[in-house]
């Protein structure tokens, strides 16, 4: 039988569950961005893909910036948004707070001067592929592998004035090349790499 064709939906289905059931700022996901009592920090989820923790964030009264670089699936993220948008007023008031901006956020990062940076590229195969979800092989097949996530990071490092959270399963190796994480939020399978950014010295820009 073959597999629905991949969408995006913001009001029902995983991500409207999630919303009501869980999505608080005690999550993984916020407090490695961030989040806490009177801290709503401004994120950027430099790889957009199906947009589903942006929406969380948004949910959670975050301002989030999505970056995709893939025409079609930045297309099926507007029409999300849009349908969204039109659901209720509650819908409206989260994707309000949502900005989809096309392109590679290599390029676009240094010009949003970032404070706070969620990256969340495709993950390694695992070896069990029966158990990958249809739409995230749908997924893959449509952006691809992300062979350039390491270089992501670099500008990201490099631009983010607070931090930036690598999104990467449980039990992969850490990316090479870049420096050790500052810290680390683990759950069952999925893991959050935390770099914290130090503010610079005194007298220095």
């Amino acid at each position: 039988m073959a597999d629905a064709p991949l969408k995006v939906d913001f009001i029902s289905g995983a991500v409207d569950y999630r919303r009501r059931q869980g999505g608080g700022r005690g999550q993984a996901l916020p407090k490695a961005l961030g989040f806490r009592k009177g801290v709503t920090p401004d994120v950027v989820d430099a790889t957009a893909g199906l947009g589903r923790d942006a929406f969380l964030l948004a949910s959670l009264r975050a301002r989030v910036t999505l970056i995709e670089r893939n025409e079609t699936m930045h297309r099926l993220l507007a029409e999300a948004m849009a349908r969204a948008a039109a659901e209720s007023p509650l819908h409206g008031e989260i994707i309000a707070r949502m900005t989809l901006i096309l392109g590679d956020a290599r390029e676009i990062l240094p010009s949003l001067k970032p404070e706070t940076v969620l990256i969340d590229p495709m993950h390694p195969p695992r070896g069990k592929s029966a158990l990958v979800k249809a739409e995230m092989r749908q997924l893959r097949d449509l952006v691809g592998s992300d062979p350039d996530c390491a270089e992501l990071m670099r500008v990201a490092l490099a631009c983010t004035s607070k931090r930036v959270v690598l999104k990467w399963p449980r039990r992969a190796a850490l990316l090479p090349g870049l420096p050790a994480p500052s810290h680390q939020i683990v759950g069952k399978s999925t893991r959050y790499d935390v770099f914290m950014k130090l503010p610079a010295p005194a007298g220095h820009s």
